[in-house]
């Protein structure tokens, strides 16, 4: 039974996964809570840093005092946070149960990587002069306003996300790569832009229209290369430039070739140009450079590793 009111972060650890915490207690250091197999922590439990990445939480004590660093990665059941939860850094990473944060949260770093189901947003919280990260997001539509002056701002991801609210200031790089973004506000002007952590400039972000594919076969970074294709779109790269062909054969959608384009110091770009049975429009699909024949892209991107085994009634 541990009831002291300032105690060793082993002894506070070992006390809360044996369900001897009785009494609230003071840990000043990291408090290794990792694999917790409880749904929640003991009431009167503050400490300096706490790290319960990868346990079964489903919830925190409304009490909890965290000064310096929350982890909780990777709790996967985690549903919930107590209203006006602080600490300095809040790490999110994979809580793919969570569906939205309290009211009055406030923290500088705020890392919610792969949320997929968080969409909803306080009407009152604090997130000022640190860092925002939202990447893989799928659910977010929206950022709240009451987003202050932060450093970093990462929405790589957000696939339903179209814009963001005037007022938003970020002194150091804003990345876009994957949303619906077009442009950015008044307020977000003069930031640095990326795209899935390549730096990119607005042309590129927001009008790849602009982009032709010998600009981009001409750009000498292959990174920066790789997005400004990625962002023209491969079927209209492989319209603008002289691909190979290296099969041709028919499905239900009628002609189908597999492309290779050279890239300077990259791997080459090949792939599967096809048509969709039900609507005739066209695609091509990025496929391994290993692909020698169309049979084989086509069963790679219907996920079998095996060619001999896909046998569809109907490619599409």
């Amino acid at each position: 039974m541990l009831g002291t009111e300032i105690a060793s972060p082993e002894q506070v650890s070992q006390a809360i996964r044996e369900g001897a915490l009785e009494r609230p207690v003071r840990v000043d250091g990291r408090l290794d809570l990792s694999n917790y197999a409880g749904d929640s922590l003991p009431a009167g439990l503050s400490c300096y840093e706490l790290d319960a990445r990868a346990s079964q939480l489903t919830h925190l004590p409304a009490d909890l005092r965290v000064d310096n660093r929350l982890i909780l990665d990777d709790c996967t059941r985690l549903q919930s946070l107590p209203t006006g939860l602080t600490a300095g850094s809040i790490s999110l990473r994979n809580c793919t149960a969570l569906e939205s944060l309290p009211e009055n949260l406030s923290c500088w770093f705020l890392d919610m990587t792969g949320c997929t189901r968080f969409s909803g947003w306080p009407d009152q919280a604090s997130l000022q002069r640190g860092s925002l990260v939202l990447r893989g997001c799928l659910a977010v539509t929206r950022l709240p306003s009451w987003i202050g002056r932060l450093s970093h701002l990462d929405l790589s991801g957000c696939v339903q996300l179209t814009h963001l609210p005037e007022g938003i200031e970020v002194t150091s790089w804003v990345d876009v790569g994957g949303t619906g973004i077009t442009g950015l506000p008044a307020s977000l002007q003069g930031a640095s832009l990326r795209w899935r952590g390549v730096r990119v400039d607005e042309r590129i972000a927001f009008h790849p229209d602009q982009i032709s594919a010998k600009e981009a076969l001409a750009e000498a970074n292959a990174e920066r290369r790789r997005v400004m294709i990625e962002r023209i779109g491969y079927l209209r790269f492989a319209q603008e430039t002289n691909p190979t062909r290296l099969d041709q054969d028919r499905d239900a959608g009628g002609l189908r070739q597999l492309l290779r384009i050279e890239l300077d110091e990259d791997e080459p770009l090949v792939g599967l140009s096809c048509c969709c049975p039900s609507t005739g429009r066209q695609y091509l699909i990025r496929v391994p450079p290993t692909m020698e024949s169309c049979h084989q892209a086509a069963a790679w991107v219907a996920g079998f590793d095996d060619p001999a085994l896909y046998h569809p009634d109907m490619e599409t």
